[in-house]
């Protein structure tokens, strides 16, 4: 299903969508870089609002939440499309690629939430897939969930999304895990096709409304340096010592399929330098 898109300008045959800092500037019948924001005429328009690709009742745990609501479960929802191009995603699968799903409303899959709030769900988490190029619907889904059902909206994101459209969805979200790729702007730039200093500020943003965790995979050989550890640590601990981080072990995948897996010593090792400066750390994909 399509709908009109927020946050984009038309002006004199030129249409830029202003939802991520990338602002894409897209040609009539074209797509954006998330490849799931679309032109027509001079409309833009959300091509994945309500194609659910994947869903799952998942322990908040897994998001991972590891100091929001724990035992609690959660219904995990994605759809297709990034707007990052990281060569060693997870799920690759549907964030780079357009895939069919099954349509649900924002009614619908806020009525299957509540109707598995006695399997001890207690709200929909947004992802899979970056959940912030479907903004209409985790906007329109979360209000309803929020307002008519008192349930809560979980997001796990790459955080790479401008300031308004965040504030105005963060209303309706009361935890986050934001992924922290790394603490060097050329990683972000030449391996996910992104930016460093938007998710940085961002972050701020998430833990001044919301319960925020922080991700960040360690991969061998590319951001696993005691110097950027001791860095990525040290911003983090500017913005709270308190803020928990999930530091997780790479396993090959997609682009970086013929790379061999972060040893567990280097794991240990970022533990290590990430306690001098965080109070709470958890090592993730590990045996």
């Amino acid at each position: 299903m399509k709908k009109e898109a927020s946050y984009y300008t038309y002006e004199e045959n030129k249409l830029m969508c202003e939802l991520c800092p990338h602002y894409c500037v897209i040609a009539e019948g074209k797509k954006g870089r998330c490849l799931a924001r679309a032109r027509y005429g001079d409309k833009l328009y959300s091509e994945n609002y309500g194609i659910i690709t994947s869903v799952n009742l998942d322990p908040i745990e897994k998001k991972p939440l590891k100091m929001y609501k724990p035992g609690s479960r959660i219904l995990s929802v994605g759809s297709f499309g990034c707007n990052f191009k990281c060569g060693f995603c997870q799920n690759h699968a549907i964030s780079q690629h357009i895939i069919n799903g099954r349509y649900l409303s924002p009614e619908e899959l806020a009525d299957k939430a509540a109707n598995l709030k006695d399997y001890g769900n207690i709200g929909i988490a947004y992802t899979y897939n970056e959940p912030t190029i479907m903004y209409e619907y985790v906007h329109d889904t979360a209000k309803i969930i929020k307002e008519e059902h008192g349930m809560d909206n979980v997001i796990v994101t790459n955080g790479f999304i401008n300031q308004k459209p965040l504030l105005a969805v963060l209303e309706y979200i009361d935890a986050a895990n934001v992924d922290l790729k790394s603490y060097d702007q050329d990683f972000y730039k030449k391996i996910c096709k992104g930016g460093l200093d938007e998710v940085k500020d961002n972050l701020k943003l998430y833990y001044d409304n919301c319960h925020l965790e922080i991700t960040f995979l360690v991969i061998g050989g590319y951001n696993d340096s005691t110097q950027e550890i001791e860095a990525l640590c040290e911003f983090i601990a500017s913005v709270s010592p308190s803020i928990p981080l999930h530091i997780s072990r790479f396993h090959p995948a997609f682009e970086f399929n013929d790379k061999a897996p972060t040893p567990l010593e280097t794991m240990y090792e970022a533990r290590v330098i990430a306690q001098k400066y965080l109070e709470n750390v958890y090592l993730g994909n590990m045996p």
